[in-house]
């Protein structure tokens, strides 16, 4: 894990000092076809480059040779410590892997953090993240580019689809459908004051529109639905709908008010 404090400065891209032909400032569209016919072929003027070959260090001669021909050697990197930058994970001592059930499939560049437990039939897309002290039950399916704070409680027969962010101590129960990119949140007043973190409670049965919103300390009653695009500011109560931004509650129609087929 790389963190870069604010003190350092970012760096602009240095601009490339190509020299532009005069000739390509020339527009074209203004010339007659026997002027341009007779416009050089910059093909033909190219130079022909020569690959510059390495000089060959004889290894008696090494302490003679200049340091612009020594072969360099790369050392590790140094950082300060008031830069804040550390590589890697330490896990406390009495963590332990995670553990994880019958009939998985985790595809790649997924990572799983220790002191995880994950029940049977457990499927993955790419690049997941599942951060430490997350319990996850059986039948779940984790979508591609979804990150998983830790501190998490999923239930079982839980879908959750592509690009969903949930936060620390955020509770799903079981037989949830949450839709791609939506966006659950844990601080009520981000980077001002301290706040308990607190993060959603979705109730079992709950189904979430994708490219929703919530903020913190929210509760999905069970069996409700959060509809698509949702910026869900209060709780909703169970077999409610949600709608809007900001969500408006309305009674849940009686024709969906069946539990989720996932």
């Amino acid at each position: 894990m790389v963190r870069f404090s604010s003190s350092l400065e970012d760096k602009q891209p240095q601009k490339r000092n190509n020299k532009v032909r005069e000739d390509f400032d020339l527009d074209y569209s203004r010339l007659t076809q026997s002027e341009i016919r007779q416009k050089p072929a910059y093909t033909q003027e190219v130079p022909n480059y020569v690959e510059r070959q390495p000089p060959v260090i004889e290894y008696d001669d090494y302490d003679n040779i200049s340091l612009d021909e020594k072969p360099q050697i790369n050392e590790p990197l140094q950082f300060h410590p008031k830069d804040n930058i550390q590589f890697g994970v330490e896990y406390s001592p009495n963590s332990k892997p995670p553990v994880i059930g019958n009939n998985y499939m985790i595809r790649s560049n997924s990572i799983i953090y220790n002191d995880v437990v994950i029940g049977d039939n457990f499927r993955t897309g790419h690049n997941v993240v599942i951060r430490e002290n997350t319990n996850i039950g059986d039948d779940v399916l984790i979508g591609t580019n979804t990150v998983i704070e830790g501190n998490v409680i999923i239930g079982n027969d839980v879908s959750i689809q592509s690009n969903v962010y949930i936060p620390t101590n955020s509770v799903i129960e079981d037989n949830v459908f949450i839709g791609p990119c939506a966006c659950f949140t844990n601080d009520k007043y981000p980077v001002r004051i301290n706040y308990e973190l607190i993060g959603p409670r979705i109730r079992r049965g709950a189904s979430i529109g994708g490219n929703t919103t919530f903020l913190s300390n929210v509760e999905i009653g069970e069996g409700s639905i959060v509809a698509a695009g949702a910026i869900v500011i209060h709780s909703v109560p169970p077999f409610y709908l949600a709608i809007g931004t900001p969500a408006r509650i309305k009674p849940l129609p009686d024709h969906l008010k069946v539990p989720n087929k996932l």
